[in-house]
């Protein structure tokens, strides 16, 4: 049998209702788009980027920075909510 290990996950709510809010407004002013992807997403990826990817917003063409692709479009707006909040 695994080991198991006692995680206790951190709040997020902040960053994740910032990038939800973010999504809402963007496709509420720009009269087009899908915020669903984007609010669905919000938690794993404020984990993902925030806590386990390498990325300096000072030096975006860092050579050793990690890479973050989505394939679907729709979901755009989350990879622009990540990019506004982290300073970019």
């Amino acid at each position: 049998m695994a080991a198991t290990r006692n995680i206790t996950p951190p709040k997020y709510n902040d960053i994740t209702g910032a990038i939800r809010m973010l999504a809402v407004d963007a496709v509420q002013k720009a009269n087009s788009g899908h915020p669903g992807a984007p609010m669905g997403m919000a938690e794993i990826a404020d984990v993902l980027w925030n806590h386990h990817l390498r990325h300096n917003p000072a030096n975006p063409k860092w050579p050793g920075r990690d890479r973050f692709m989505m394939s679907n479009g729709h979901g755009s707006m989350l990879v622009y909510a990540l990019l506004h909040l982290s300073g970019y």
